[in-house]
């Protein structure tokens, strides 16, 4: 961990088009460091330059863009340094690498403040399950119909609802409908599913009766068990029996 005090920083220059096992190499270096538990990195890319090379690499001129110079930076304790700096010295093939002594005069590292965790509000009851088995390739005014269908349940202010498209299937007709390497589907199943209280749920089956011309309706009874975030934070068991 880095502390306030002595400490190295090592500065890398390389080119941007450098490969280091079938990646570019500044990618390579900074997985390395961020793996080995370097305090911190950063590689930016340089307008223009030349090495020992002798040769201007400038955005200027097309064929030299690709070889513009990289520079990482990081600061770390000595002893982090000696430790990564073996494996630097075997990437960097064709580049420089400096180390400075530097001093650390402050390292602030701000942690995340912690959510409150908020109670949890029980609900359960009886409710209705509705279930509605269609095709992909269902229409309502130009738009699949399951999607006419759940903008409809939100209208209705429905609790919520799930559609869920099938891989293989067959209906009333007969019809198989399946996805393969050589046949993609475009009528695969689709089913929708609803819970919510037995008023809604006879409302939102009439509507999408209505909507639906060739599918099926499925109405069962279920008991749910529904946990809420309480949206306030509640102190001490008298604020969380007033809360129920």
């Amino acid at each position: 961990m880095l502390n306030k005090g002595p400490a190295k920083k090592v500065t890398i220059f390389i080119n941007e088009d450098t490969q280091h096992h079938m990646q570019a190499l500044h990618d390579s270096i900074m997985t390395f460091l961020m793996h080995k538990g370097v305090s911190g990195a950063t590689a930016t890319r340089a307008f223009s330059g030349f090495g020992s090379h002798q040769m201007l690499h400038t955005p200027k001129v097309e064929v030299l863009t690709q070889h513009l110079p990289i520079r990482i930076e990081f600061v770390d304790t000595p002893e982090k340094v000696e430790e990564v700096l073996p494996t630097l010295y075997e990437m960097v093939s064709d580049g420089l690498i400096e180390v400075q002594d530097t001093n650390v005069v402050k390292h602030a590292h701000k942690l995340p403040k912690p959510e409150p965790k908020l109670p949890h509000e029980r609900k359960e009851g009886p409710a209705k399950l509705l279930r509605v088995f269609l095709g992909e390739a269902d229409k309502w005014h130009d738009e699949p119909l399951y999607d006419a269908i759940v903008k409809k349940l939100r209208m209705l202010d429905i609790a919520g609802a799930t559609v869920y498209r099938g891989i293989l299937g067959y209906g009333a007709k007969g019809h198989q409908h399946k996805k393969s390497f050589f046949h993609v589907s475009r009528d695969m199943p689709i089913m929708l599913s609803v819970i919510d209280t037995a008023d809604k749920i006879t409302t939102a089956a009439a509507a999408i009766e209505n909507m639906l011309e060739d599918g099926l309706i499925v109405i069962s009874d279920a008991e749910i068990v529904r946990l809420v975030r309480s949206s306030k934070i509640t102190e001490g068991p008298d604020a969380a029996s007033s809360s129920r």
